[in-house]
């Protein structure tokens, strides 16, 4: 039986031989199964690739699957997933946040029966409260917006059966988020606490930019809610508006202004209109974000492309194919 191991790199030059020499190899030999290390790199700009063809060069259990520009974290792992032949695939940071002594304590539980074995972020070494805060924020509203098949503080962290991995590289989005369609497919989950440490160097690729586009991509992708909230939210508009507006009838042109509001029709047609026009407005843009990812999907572009004179020890059959 074999474990293959996934890791993104992008720009990881200063902590990645202390990480894969220091905390993985150690617990990767005293492994009981073979094993492969896929290090995808996804178009590091820095010496990155550099360090893990050399690791490569020394370690036939390591592949190097180089992209040809950055295609983001989630598409490296996918593409990771894609090239693993093992028994189970085990997905990890290359940063030292995760930690590699717990590998032994997942395939355990793997053993055991659990299809996905996930790590949960169960507490920070040092993190600042506006990132523990937009955490919480993130799951509340995934949750709020009925995915409930998501842990909170549920990571990357996590080993995966090969039957799970093998419907997984049937999903085609574009906009993914990996934890969150793992979730969704529904195998037996096990959970394991961890406590998330700090990067051995240099600084999260992750600002916050991506971090926000990464939450739109959740929401858009694995949930159609804001949809029907928009939408019941024009039916609660709708109705007010025609019992506001016979009230606006009956108490001034009916009754003659009984309470001395004096509202001129001019004014009350001000109001619900230019509060329409903010409604009609905001749901454009919410309708436009799934609109975007029809048009991501319609291209029919591929996920990443693989620059095979940089990447080392790949599946035959996949470099022949490419």
């Amino acid at each position: 039986m074999k474990i293959s191991f996934v890791i993104p790199v992008y720009n990881e030059e200063k902590g990645f031989r202390d990480f894969y020499n220091k905390l993985l190899l150690p617990e990767l030999k005293q492994l009981k199964y073979d094993y492969e290390l896929i290090l995808v790199d996804d178009g590091s700009s820095d010496k990155s690739l550099e360090i893990i063809q050399e690791i490569a060069e020394k370690d036939k259990h390591v592949k190097v699957l180089c992209f040809s520009r950055n295609f983001g974290k989630e598409i490296a792992l996918t593409a990771g997933i894609h090239e693993a032949t093992g028994d189970a695939v085990m997905t990890i940071d290359a940063d030292g946040q995760q930690p590699p002594k717990l590998i032994h304590e997942f395939i355990k539980k793997w053993e055991e029966g659990g299809e996905i074995v996930i790590g949960v972020r169960g507490k920070y070494e040092k993190h600042g409260f506006i990132a523990k805060l937009g955490s919480k924020f993130f799951y509340k509203i995934l949750r709020m917006m009925g995915v409930k098949d998501t842990v909170p503080g549920s990571t990357d962290f996590r080993i995966i059966d090969r039957c799970v991995a093998d419907e997984y590289n049937k999903l085609t989005e574009h906009g993914r988020i990996t934890r969150g369609l793992m979730d969704w497919m529904g195998f037996k989950k096990v959970y394991i606490d961890y406590v998330y440490g700090n990067r051995l160097a240099g600084k999260p690729s992750y600002n916050f930019k991506k971090l926000f586009q990464l939450a739109i991509d959740s929401f858009v992708s694995l949930s159609t809610t804001p949809l029907i909230i928009f939408g019941w939210i024009g039916v609660l508009i709708t109705i007010v508006s025609f019992i506001l507006g016979i009230f606006v009838i009956v108490e001034e042109y009916i009754m003659a202004d009984p309470l001395q509001l004096r509202l001129t029709g001019t004014t009350c047609l001000s109001i619900f209109i230019t509060f329409l026009i903010g409604l009609v407005l905001t749901s454009q843009a919410i309708t436009a974000l799934y609109i975007s990812h029809i048009h991501a999907e319609t291209q029919g572009r591929p996920l990443y492309i693989v620059d095979h004179k940089n990447s080392r020890n790949l599946n035959e059959r996949k470099a022949k194919k490419a």
